[in-house]
């Protein structure tokens, strides 16, 4: 075990007693034609402040070639179809103050902090440098991370963000995420999110509220980044991650989603292409905002060239 990180895997909480966390693999597996079985996967905690932790998917048994980060309202459970499609030792972070990770005393927004949150917990679970891939929000705390932490980081990933995504650009996904406080059953909690999520299965998208969703002792349930209060706010906008995302002296790639959910403007592909000149786009086409959850095989092979282990 690496030091100073705990290592357990458990059932759902014990309102649930049914869930597993590691017990839906075989569902992601017949879903997208995966031959399994499926790798060995734990679930980690390290210590970030006191007694304050960050959680992580550490899945197989090597050294990580690749560090996953989820977005806003997610968590690391999003990609583990990329990561069964991948079959390569990685880790997937829970943000602070949402999966299996510990809230964070600045809140669900806080990028900087929650940069250093996660740059400590990889100190522990990582041998840098690996690739970095981020999605949305979790994008903005990749470039704060790689900007204070650039020896964790061999490659900087982008998935459907740039720092000029702005309130309006994402108010869809806003009027998601800071929907109904709780919901009275679970049925009402999936039917919201099937309405969200054109296209994509029922059963993807059940699998995800068990992974994201917490049932109460009254019967209600709320999501998990729900559980430590509703915080309708944008990310923090004292930093300029355009600054800092020109400074990065590792590669970085934006992919883009080309789907009506994305996020991302051709102005902020302008702006991207005018800071990183020598940088590469990559356009997924018909894709959802979030890319992992709409087309996780095409994603996993864009990463596989950039494993550490790769070649």
């Amino acid at each position: 075990m690496v030091q100073g990180v705990v290592t357990t895997k458990f059932s759902y909480d014990a309102i649930v007693s049914d869930y597993d966390e590691f017990g839906y693999f075989d569902e992601n597996l017949d879903e997208w034609g995966l031959s399994g079985p499926a790798a060995h996967v734990r679930r980690c905690f390290v210590a970030v402040e006191g007694l304050r932790q960050v959680s992580a998917l550490v899945w197989g048994d090597g050294e990580p070639e690749l560090v996953l980060i989820h977005g806003s309202a997610q968590n690391a459970h999003t990609f583990d179809t990329v990561a069964l499609a991948l079959n390569r030792p990685l880790v997937a972070v829970d943000l602070p103050h949402h999966g299996h990770s510990d809230a964070s005393f600045f809140g669900p927004h806080a990028v900087l902090e929650h940069a250093r949150d996660v740059s400590t917990a990889l100190g522990e679970l990582i041998t840098p440098p690996v690739p970095l891939v981020a999605m949305s929000y979790g994008g903005l705390v990749a470039i704060a991370l790689t900007h204070l932490h650039p020896e964790l980081v061999s490659r900087l990933v982008l998935l459907d963000i740039t720092p000029g995504v702005s309130a309006e650009s994402a108010s869809h996904i806003l009027d998601f995420i800071e929907g109904p406080e709780y919901f009275d059953s679970f049925d009402e909690i999936l039917e919201r999110t099937i309405a969200f999520n054109p296209g994509r299965s029922e059963t993807s998208l059940r699998r995800g509220i068990m992974h994201n969703a917490v049932r109460r002792d009254d019967g209600t349930w709320v999501w998990r980044h729900q559980q430590h209060g509703v915080a309708r706010q944008l990310p923090d906008t004292h930093i300029d991650l355009w600054a800092w995302l020109a400074q990065v002296r590792v590669a970085v790639t934006l992919v883009r989603a080309m789907g009506p959910s994305s996020v991302v403007s051709d102005e902020d592909v302008a702006e991207f292409r005018r800071r990183r000149p020598h940088d590469e786009v990559i356009e997924v086409a018909n894709a959802s905002h979030s890319i992992q959850g709409s087309h996780p095989l095409v994603l996993a092979e864009l990463l596989r060239p950039w494993l550490t282990g790769a070649g």
